[in-house]
């Protein structure tokens, strides 16, 4: 395959969402809660889906520390902990997190 077919692949891959748009080496550090409905929170989950229970509720603004993240479906879950409580630690959609 030539390079001009790759890059048009990976192009083409990254608009429909097939490959992350972010390094791995982004993944970690400190990162806040974005993106969040207003009168909505952001779920903090036992493991990284949505069938895994909700240990807590974080609005917009709520501090994290990623540690890792991983993809599960279609999804990017991210394992982390609040920035002000690192004992307390869960996993959140990649998708509502900003670096700080």
């Amino acid at each position: 395959m030539n390079k001009t077919c790759s890059a048009v692949i990976t192009v083409v891959a990254l608009t429909l969402g097939l490959l992350p748009k972010h390094s791995v080496a982004d993944e970690y550090g400190k990162f806040e809660v974005i993106g969040v409905e207003d009168g909505d929170m952001l779920k903090l989950r036992a493991g990284p889906g949505i069938g895994y229970k909700v240990i807590i509720g974080l609005p917009n603004g709520t501090a994290l520390k990623v540690y890792s993240c991983q993809q599960t479906g279609g999804t990017a879950w991210c394992s982390v902990s609040l920035q002000k409580a690192r004992s307390l630690k869960g996993h959140v959609s990649r998708a509502y997190l900003q670096r700080k």
